[in-house]
């Protein structure tokens, strides 16, 4: 699913009026009716609804959204507010419609606003995803005492006040609950510091063209299940396990053992062929007994990796979990950089930590190395960021950069490429936020890159897998209650699922 900024939205709305053809009151009915549809899904019951429009089209919308749930037997008050006399040709029209039918309080100074029904629900149509600046004025007036409320709020588009393409400044209406957006999602909405002002976020079809969509491009997309579904390895019948891939994972410190076992286990339930572990000496009962599927090189050192096994035979490599940061490992991780040459590879953790430490070691990476950082990690190698927006493009210019894919992990976690594009992931939950967690989407990662090659689409599918396994764990556990071994146990009943996306 694409992304597009305002402007490309803008552009996709005047081809699709003028190629359709159709008139843009008409498109704006369409659009109304496909929120009014959604907002009768997310309330069933006939609540009161108080809809806050602007003059503009997003306050057009929602005076068609009001007269339509008005037809549908909803009470419906709406409260218009003009700071100025001008107001779009659309608007006019939905509000002589309107006027026939309802009441509509018009507000012009904020002294004026009314008291609001306390079990009313807030429809948000003062401002569209075009808003290039802070709301000033009266608008920001109504805005605080709409916040003030304290109220649940779904919004049309996407809420008032909110940037939709960089950092916003200024008043915004905050406690959304919903956000139904028209066709597309906003960059906005995947930010973290974003999240009062979106709440749960939805996407309706309003019939801009497919055509046009499809030829507009976009350095950003959500990646959706049947797209990654292609991605899955095939498993003939006369496969045999050289087939899938020999990973050797570079893991382990005394004390940190635990990090090691459930990145190799979440590498081998995710498919790869052969598995071997290299961990330092303590390291080795429990790798046999917690792991005897994988075989184990041990490092001459008892409590941290110091060594560098022999590469030839291997074809994919991770590194990083549970590895420690010393400077007896620092060497041999240099050494390691220096010896693995082209052969795809996974960074994670302590791997990450160590390019922080000795950033030359990042002119060593292999080309289309992937790299699995969480925000203070990835701040640690690239440098700090005032904002989502700031680190996304920092994000894509560092793959850019050094020709790695670097996979930022959070709520939406986004893969950037090489080529600058970047997708957010769309599975997960705030369960996954548990120790632990990040080693198994190492190993789940690894164990895909060894079996399909592309280390592009290895990222991308390692991703929402784990995600989906995370998802499942939830299902059954209760966000408070998963742990990471909990999203290695689903990893099965995940791959089975995306297989049986239609």
């Amino acid at each position: 699913m694409k992304i597009f900024n305002a402007s490309q939205i803008r552009e996709l709305d005047s081809y699709t009026i003028e190629h359709m053809p159709i008139k843009s009151i008409d498109l704006m009915e369409k659009a109304s009716k496909a929120f009014v549809n959604k907002y009768i899904e997310i309330y069933p019951v006939n609540r009161d609804v108080c809809v806050m429009a602007g003059t503009g089209n997003n306050g057009g919308d929602g005076l068609a959204v009001a007269r339509l749930l008005h037809e549908k037997g909803f009470r419906v008050a709406v409260c218009v507010i003009r700071s100025s006399a001008k107001s779009s040709a659309d608007f006019d029209t939905n509000f002589n419609r309107l006027i026939k039918l309802i009441k509509v309080k018009e507000v012009s100074d904020a002294k004026d606003f009314p008291q609001l029904n306390e079990e009313a629900i807030v429809v948000d149509a003062l401002f569209g995803s075009g808003l290039s600046r802070p709301v000033e004025g009266l608008q920001a007036e109504v805005i605080k005492k709409i916040n003030a409320e304290n109220r649940g709020v779904i919004a049309i588009d996407i809420a008032s006040g909110l940037m939709s393409d960089g950092p916003s400044q200024g008043d915004a209406i905050m406690n959304v609950q919903h956000t139904i957006s028209f066709q597309v999602p906003k960059l906005a909405f995947f930010m973290a510091e974003n999240e009062p002002f979106v709440g749960q976020w939805q996407v309706v079809d309003i019939g801009l063209m497919a055509e046009k969509i499809e030829d507009t491009a976009t350095h950003y997309q959500m990646q959706r299940p049947y797209m990654l579904k292609s991605f899955l390895p095939m498993r003939s019948k006369h496969s045999h396990k050289g087939n899938f891939g020999n990973v050797l994972m570079v893991m382990g410190s005394k004390g940190k053992m635990g990090a090691a076992l459930l990145s190799a286990k979440a590498c081998l339930k995710s498919g790869c062929g052969l598995l071997t572990v290299h961990v330092p000496s303590c390291g080795y009962d429990i790798m046999q007994a917690g792991l005897p599927e994988a075989m184990t090189l041990v490092d001459s050192n008892e409590d941290q990796v110091t060594d560098v096994p022999d590469l030839e035979k291997f074809d994919t490599f991770g590194i990083g979990p549970g590895l420690g940061t010393s400077d007896y490992t620092l060497d041999g991780y240099a050494k390691f950089l220096n010896q693995v040459k082209e052969a795809p590879l996974v960074i994670d953790a302590d791997g990450l930590n160590m390019l922080a430490k000795s950033t030359e070691l990042l002119a060593l990476l292999p080309k289309n190395s992937i790299l699995t950082p969480h925000p203070k990690e990835f701040s640690r190698i690239a440098g700090e960021t005032n904002n989502s927006f700031e680190r996304i493009e920092l994000q894509r210019t560092f793959a850019q950069q050094h020709h790695v894919i670097v996979v930022l992990k959070g709520a939406y976690t986004t893969i950037a490429t090489p080529q600058g594009d970047v997708y957010f992931n769309s599975s997960g939950n705030p369960g996954m936020a548990t120790a632990g967690s990040g080693d198994v989407l190492t190993g789940i990662i690894t164990s895909l890159l060894a079996q399909i090659k592309d280390a592009e689409k290895a990222a991308m599918l390692g991703v929402y897998i784990h995600g989906l396994a995370g998802d499942l764990a939830v299902d059954q556990l209760g966000e408070q209650s998963v742990i990471a071994s909990d999203i290695i146990d689903q990893l099965s009943a995940a791959f089975q699922q995306l297989k049986s996306t239609n």
